[in-house]
């Protein structure tokens, strides 16, 4: 199944815009998540800075393990995290929480401080049911490490902070997502609606409708696709004015020079040629021909009149069951002379119909002529006339030769011709299509190659008064 436009367009924006959103979100809870990791290192570093330069002020004299000693309060009373003091090696000396230490396993922090580096983790112990941060630094005498200070502190808390505002931004994503897909519809909408509008008018044209116009009014592509279309569409009336003209005057002018070569051909053939068998031959199919030309003639300046918008139905009241009689009376001598059987069915209550009588008998015997035509000896053709409500329902069928599937969406269209060679002028029932559109009918046609075709036309009845 074909994607609409629109469908991709919207997608293309809500992928945008859902790779935007998800990108905004990932640095923006990073950043966050760092900024506030970032002020608890501060914090930390501070106060360990604050207790390094405490101790060296008024304890340096001291040895570390004497002033864990005497006064612990030096390194813990400056702050509420937890305190550990190590000695150059790591090893610790004093935890303000009691842990014990276990010197195979030194924190990275713990070794950047033992080179005399700030150091700074975050992970998980054993002893918080939560991450923590612990920032290590070194305590120097004269760029010698005498030991290590290391404060701890839980990141609990913060982490609750951090995942509540990431919920935030997640739910403002989402409401983000949402509103630019309802502007990504809009503006869909926006560029489809000019589109579909030049779409329905270029199905109108291709369906024959020459005078419809777009009436898309933009400064853009949309704009000058419309405009081209319009200008195709005068252009092309211009030329079927053209053609239309050029039919008409050809059929008429046609006329005179054909009723005399029939009738110079039947007056000769009333003369005496001595038995000459060739010049009777030749004035016999000079004769037919001629007939043949004229039928072809009429159908010109039918189809030109119909084209032009010059015709006018003769509009009266009558009865449709005697005029298809009268038809199949006819064309029986037809039929036998071709050994084609004829069946006729007429319902008897088909009532009165409002219309151009001659009209319609124009189209049964076109539509029957064309049945004959292609149906072969010992073929079967069938007329049958009956009403659906107050409808009259024309159907003519036979198995005949039939029409291909290539063909068949085709065979109504002006001068088109199929692959038949008993085809011949192609508009025959294009002139039919017309008549039956005039009196407000439908016609339709199915068929399949080898098996015959069927025309059905459709007609409004008038009830008897």
């Amino acid at each position: 199944m074909r994607k609409s436009i629109k469908t991709r367009l919207v997608k293309s924006f809500m992928l945008i815009i859902i790779i935007t959103v998800v990108i905004l979100e990932v640095v923006l809870i990073n950043g966050m998540k760092d900024y506030y990791y970032k002020n608890i290192e501060d914090i930390l570093s501070n106060q360990i800075e604050f207790s390094i330069d405490y101790y060296l002020r008024y304890f340096s004299l001291d040895r570390l393990e004497d002033i864990v000693i005497d006064d612990i309060d030096v390194f813990w009373q400056h702050t509420t995290a937890q305190v550990q003091i190590l000695n150059s090696d790591g090893k610790l000396i004093m935890d303000s929480l009691g842990v014990t230490n276990d010197n195979s396993n030194l924190y990275p922090d713990i070794k950047k401080a033992i080179n005399g580096e700030k150091g700074v983790w975050v992970g998980n112990v054993n002893y918080y049911n939560s991450p923590v941060m612990s920032v290590s630094a070194a305590i120097k005498d004269q760029d010698r490490v005498i030991g290590i200070i290391r404060f701890i502190t839980s990141l609990k808390e913060t982490n609750g902070v951090i995942r509540f505002i990431s919920f935030l931004l997640l739910g403002m994503g989402v409401i983000v997502v949402f509103i630019s897909g309802m502007v990504s519809v809009f503006l869909a909408n926006s560029i489809i609606r000019p589109l579909q509008e030049v779409t329905r008018v270029a199905e109108k044209m291709a369906d024959g409708q020459l005078k419809v116009r777009s009436n898309i009014e933009l400064e853009d592509e949309i704009g000058r696709l419309s405009d081209t279309l319009n200008y195709m569409a005068e252009e092309l009336v211009k030329k079927e004015q053209i053609k239309n003209d050029f039919i008409s005057s050809v059929s008429h002018e046609l006329r005179t020079p054909l009723t005399s070569i029939k009738g110079w051909a039947a007056t000769l053939k009333c003369e005496d040629f001595g038995g000459n068998e060739i010049m009777l031959d030749g004035l016999e199919i000079i004769e037919k021909e001629s007939d043949r030309l004229s039928t072809m003639v009429e159908e010109l300046l039918d189809f030109s009149r119909f084209v032009s918008g010059r015709i006018k139905l003769e509009n009266d009241e009558f009865q449709i069951k005697d005029t298809i009689e009268m038809i199949g009376k006819q064309l029986t001598p037809r039929a036998v002379n071709n050994r084609i059987e004829f069946i006729i069915n007429i319902d008897q209550n088909l009532g009165y119909m409002l219309g151009d009588e001659n009209r319609i008998k124009q189209v049964l015997i076109n539509l029957l002529d064309n049945a004959f035509k292609f149906t072969s000896e010992d073929g079967k053709v069938i007329l049958n006339a009956y009403k659906e409500n107050d409808i009259l329902v024309l159907e003519v069928k036979d198995n005949g030769v039939g029409i291909s599937e290539e063909d068949l969406p085709k065979v109504k269209e002006k001068f088109y011709k199929g692959k038949n060679s008993k085809s011949h002028s192609g508009i025959g029932l294009s002139i039919c299509d017309e008549i039956v559109k005039l009196h407000n009918g439908t016609m339709e046609i199915s068929s399949s190659i080898n098996e015959g075709t069927r025309v059905i036309v459709r007609l409004p009845l008038r009830e008897v008064s």
